[in-house]
C-alpha cells in the first residue's frame, strides 16, 4: 500500500493488540538500478533474522510462528522491484500480512511487540503531504489521490461518478455538455448535489487538502449547491474530460501545488512567530519532546530530512552520537526518533508538519507552538 490509503480507521487497525507478538520489519530501498540490486540481498537477511527471532521468542507459539513466517514468505513474494520507493515496511502476524512502500527513508529493523509498528507510516504519510483532486463535468465525477510521487483516480466513496441520463430525447443529448446552459439543467444540479454529498463523506472519512478542477460553470455550480466546495484550497479552471491521464492532470494541477506549498510554509512561520511572541513555543528535540509527552503541542514542524538516533533518560533527550556503537533493539535508543515524536505528537492531537531543510536551522531542526 501507499502513504496515502493510511487513513484513520487503517491505523487504528494497525495498532490494535495482538494476543501475541507480531512482526515489523523495516528497511531502506532504492527505486532505481544500480542500486537497487542490494534491496533483495538485504531483505533476505532481515527475513531470516525474522524467523530466528519468531522461533526464539517464548511469547509466540511453535504454530503462530510457523504461521507468521507463511505470512511473511507470501509478502515477500508479492514484492513488485518496480515500485520501490525510499523504504519498504511489511507486517506479519499468524493470519495476515501488510506490504507498505513508504517515500522516506527507515532504519533496517525487526521488531517483535504486540501491535505493528507504524510511527515510520504516520511519519511517512505527514510528509508525503496527501491531497484530494476533484475533477468535474456536467456528467462525470473523478476523484483522485495524489502525493508528490503518485496521482492516481480513487475508487472510494460512491466515485467516480457517472451522470444518469433517462431522458432518451435527441433535444436533450444534444444539450449535454459542458456548455454554459447545461450547468442550469435540473438534472445537473440535481448529479452535482450527489457529487458534493459524496465528496463531503469523503473529506469527513480522510480530511486532506482538496483541490478542484473542471470548467468555470461546473466549479461555480457545485459551489451553489453544496458545502464542500468551500474546503478547497486550490481551484483549476480547466476541461476535465472523463479520460483525462494523471500526467496531463499533473500539469495542470502543478501551479495550483506549488502556490499551496508556498502559502502552507508562510503559515507556519507566522504561526511558530506568533508561538514565540506568546511564549507558546519550543525549538529543539528536548523542548519539544517534553512538550510532545504533556500533550501541549497544537502544531509540530519538522524540516523534511532530519533524523536523529536519541535515547531518553529522565523525561530528556539524549542525543546518539554518531561514532556509538548501539546494540540492536536497544530499548533505549530511538533509531528513528524523529518518527516516534511525530507519531507521539500526532497521537496527542498536534498537527505535524515537514518544511524545506534549513527553514528551521536556528531550532535544530525541529520547532513547536503550543497550545498552552
Amino acid at each position: 500500500m501507499d502513504t496515502d490509503a493510511l487513513t484513520a480507521g487503517v491505523l487504528k487497525e494497525l495498532r490494535a493488540p495482538h494476543p501475541a507478538p507480531v512482526l515489523s520489519l523495516t528497511m531502506p530501498t532504492h527505486r532505481r538500478a544500480p542500486e537497487n540490486a542490494q534491496d533483495a540481498v538485504r531483505l533476505r537477511n532481515l527475513v531470516t533474522e525474522a524467523a530466528n527471532r519468531l522461533d526464539a521468542d517464548p511469547r509466540i507459539s511453535r504454530e503462530d510462528a510457523a504461521a507468521t513466517k507463511r505470512q511473511l514468505d507470501l509478502a515477500v513474494s508479492e514484492l513488485d522491484p518496480r515500485r520501490a520507493l525510499d523504504a519498504l515496511v511489511l507486517f506479519a502476524g499468524p493470519d495476515e500480512h501488510r506490504i507498505w512502500s513508504l517515500p522516506r527513508t527507515v532504519p533496517e529493523r525487526v521488531v517483535l511487540a504486540d501491535t505493528y509498528l507504524t510511527r515510520n507510516l504516520v511519519a511517512a504519510k505527514a510528509q508525503a503531504r496527501p491531497y484530494w483532486v476533484l475533477t468535474v463535468a456536467a456528467d462525470h465525477a473523478t476523484l483522485w489521490s495524489g502525493t508528490p510521487d503518485a496521482l492516481r483516480p480513487e475508487k472510494t466513496g460512491g466515485f467516480p461518478l457517472t451522470a444518469p441520463r433517462e431522458d432518451p430525447n435527441p433535444q436533450r443529448e444534444e444539450r449535454i455538455g459542458d456548455t454554459p446552459s447545461t450547468f442550469t439543467d435540473e438534472e445537473t444540479r440535481t448529479f452535482f448535489r450527489t457529487v458534493d454529498e459524496k465528496l463531503r463523506g469523503v473529506l469527513a472519512a480522510d480530511p486532506r487538502p482538496l483541490y478542484l478542477v473542471g470548467l468555470a460553470p461546473a466549479l461555480s455550480l457545485l459551489d451553489d449547491v453544496g458545502e464542500s466546495a468551500a474546503a478547497a484550497v486550490g481551484r483549476v479552471a480547466k476541461g476535465a474530460p472523463a479520460d483525462l491521464s494523471p500526467s496531463r492532470l499533473a500539469a495542470e494541477l502543478r501551479p495550483a501545488l506549488d502556490a499551496q506549498t508556498v502559502e502552507a510554509a508562510a503559515g507556519v512561520r507566522a504561526r511558530l512567530d506568533t508561538a514565540r511572541g506568546g511564549k507558546l513555543f519550543a525549538g529543539g528535540l528536548d523542548e519539544v519532546w517534553s512538550a510532545v509527552q504533556e500533550g501541549r503541542v497544537a502544531l509540530l514542524a519538522v524540516e523534511e530530512h532530519f533524523r536523529r538516533s536519541a535515547r531518553t533518560t529522565g523525561g530528556h533527550v539524549e542525543l546518539v552520537p554518531e561514532d556509538e556503537a548501539v546494540t540492536a533493539g536497544d530499548p533505549d535508543v530511538y533509531e528513528d526518533f524523529v518518527d516516534e515524536l511525530a507519531e507521539a505528537a500526532l497521537d496527542s492531537g498536534a498537527e505535524v508538519v515537514f518544511t524545506v531543510d534549513g527553514a528551521l536551522s536556528q531550532y535544530d531542526g525541529i520547532a513547536a507552538a503550543l497550545r498552552y
